[in-house]
């Protein structure tokens, strides 16, 4: 296992972005039939999800919600050191998004900015990242943006994928603080899950013509075989106990696999986040819209201790534990097709 214990990093805020085009059990039913949009919502728990338009990318929600969260913090564009993107769908196959993003939101051109190609985990793998880095500066802000637009990847007739993925964006702030507290994490992968959830490209394309393929059964079995282990060795390592934890916030890939993970890792309902019913599986900004979606009052009053997992698509697999807050700000827009913002 791969472990991090990290000093010194503040969480400032977080603000999630949705666009504003929603898909519900309607047009489900319009495409797979009444009975069994019904069922797949019963089952999932998903009864909505947000979808970006034609036109959009990644990157047309994330700088709406960059540009709402350095204003909340009052942060200047030019303050900004570091800048890492996590997302599995990429403006383009090149430049680097991390790098448009960069020049939109008018960063200074001493910040690095670079990209990292993981989903589901990927949230607690950027915090691994910016922390570790903002640490060996011992100085800093950083701008973590996680999203993606998995709807772009999916065939609409496949109702093993449609009616589960959404839309959606988040951008983190973080800052160097010897005054804030630990961050623990650990972290691992196993290649071997591969072909149980995968966008053929490149070299592998399929005859379908690479559209996203996943195994459900396959995915759950390895949620439940790695992921309570995994949180049990972040526990450990941060020296704590499900139980000190305020708010367990688990990625959200569908209710009854996070109710099932609850269930075994000894975490009670109090504690549990659940946010996926109007958002779907957001794939990397499932962590953070969910936080928003659900703790901004908390933890812009006080300080919370946080437990944060994500899992899937690698396989890769990731865990934080992190005594946050108060923060500065902690919520959730929507952005129509012309980029205008409400909430």
């Amino acid at each position: 296992m791969a472990q991090a214990r990290i000093h010194a990093i503040a969480l400032r805020g977080i603000v999630s972005a949705l666009p504003t085009t929603v898909e519900g059990e309607a047009e489900m039913a319009a495409r797979f039939g009444a009975d069994q949009a019904r069922r797949i919502a019963a089952a999932t728990g998903i009864r909505q999800r947000h979808i970006i338009g034609p036109d959009q990318c990644m990157s047309d929600l994330a700088v709406p919600a960059a540009h709402a969260l350095l204003a909340d913090l009052g942060w200047l564009a030019g303050t900004i050191d570091l800048l890492i993107t996590v997302t599995q769908t990429p403006d383009h196959p090149l430049p680097a998004t991390a790098c448009l993003l960069q020049q939109r939101l008018g960063l200074g051109r001493h910040c690095a900015a670079f990209d990292v190609g993981l989903g589901c985990s990927g949230y607690v793998y950027g915090l691994w990242l910016a922390a570790s880095l903002l640490s060996g500066m011992g100085r800093g802000r950083c701008l973590l943006v996680a999203g993606d637009t998995t709807s772009r990847t999916l065939d609409r007739d496949d109702r093993s994928v449609a009616p589960l993925f959404g839309d959606a964006a988040s951008v983190t702030a973080l800052e160097f603080d010897p005054g804030a507290g630990m961050l623990t994490i650990d972290a691992g992968t196993d290649g071997t899950g591969a072909p149980y959830l995968i966008q053929p490209g490149g070299g592998a394309r399929r005859p379908d013509g690479g559209k996203l393929f996943m195994d459900g059964t396959q995915v759950f079995a390895f949620t439940l075989r790695e992921v309570p282990k995994a949180i049990a060795a972040t526990l450990a390592a941060a020296d704590c106990d499900i139980r000190m934890m305020d708010h367990v916030v688990l990625h959200q890939a569908n209710e009854m696999m996070v109710r099932r993970l609850g269930q075994k890792i000894g975490a009670d309902t109090g504690q549990m986040v659940m946010a996926l019913a109007d958002r779907g599986n957001t794939s990397s900004a499932s962590i953070p819209l969910a936080i928003c979606d659900t703790l901004g009052p908390s933890l812009r009053s006080d300080r919370r201790h946080l437990l944060l997992s994500g899992f899937g698509v690698g396989w890769s697999w990731a865990t934080a534990v992190w005594q946050v807050g108060p923060v500065d700000t902690c919520r959730t827009i929507l952005v129509d097709r012309d980029g205008l913002v409400t909430g």
